[in-house]
């Protein structure tokens, strides 16, 4: 363990199942639960969203109610949280080798305020850091995070190394992360691989978080737009 105080920071988990809570668990935020964990034990404030529990209009502008949406929950319900953290990871699972669709919509709304500024003059997604949480039972957690950490990469975001993790079981229908198994053990808990790159992306979003934080963010020279 380190002594490192992460206190001060903030960190926004978006998880991007198709499913509601209203509809049932999700694997991909059992995942996320432990990032969390590990940031809220060291000090990091830390918000959670489950995307489709809110009406989230797709669309590029900040906000689609101006361009003739009926609803949309992003410019109350997650650009504040957005704007303010140190940190942003979202957590998506896989269907048909991509990520999920609601993921794509949070991308699209992220990019809306891309064109915004900070108080230095550089687009609005400067000195924060950007992480990616993959679940499913098909391949593709490189694939995704790849999609996921290039745009937010283009828009401004740091990406920490390694941070990215996922579980992906057996090839076609079988337990997802979290499910009990008839033995009583839990799918993915015991995969290694999983673990590892969870700790590693969690750290590191934390460390390069606070570097830049402690630096008074990233220098204004030479990216001012």
């Amino acid at each position: 363990m380190t002594n490192a105080s992460f206190s001060g920071l903030k960190a926004l988990f978006i998880n991007c199942t198709l499913k509601s809570t209203a509809q049932g668990d999700s694997h991909t935020e059992t995942l996320m639960k432990e990032s969390i964990a590990i940031m809220e034990e060291n000090g990091v404030h830390v918000d959670y969203l489950r995307a489709a529990d809110h009406q989230i209009a797709f669309g590029i502008q900040p906000d689609m109610r101006e361009e003739g949406a009926d609803q949309d929950a992003w410019p109350e319900v997650f650009w504040p949280k957005v704007r303010d953290a140190n940190i942003l990871v979202i957590g998506t699972p896989i269907w048909l080798g991509e990520e999920s669709s609601i993921c794509r919509v949070i991308i699209e709304r992220l990019y809306a305020h891309s064109a915004q500024k900070n108080d230095k003059g550089q687009y609005i997604y400067y000195g924060k850091t950007g992480g990616c949480v993959v679940t499913g039972n098909e391949d593709g957690i490189k694939h995704v995070a790849m999609t996921c950490q290039y745009a937010m990469a283009h828009i401004g975001y740091t990406i920490p190394p390694q941070a990215d993790c996922g579980w992906i079981g057996e090839a076609g229908p079988g337990p997802s992360y979290g499910d009990k198994m008839d033995d009583g053990s839990r799918a993915g808990f015991d995969n290694d691989f999983t673990k590892t790159n969870l700790r590693i992306m969690t750290w590191n979003l934390m460390h390069v978080a606070k570097m830049i934080a402690d630096a008074g963010g990233i220098p204004a020279e030479g990216n001012t737009a």
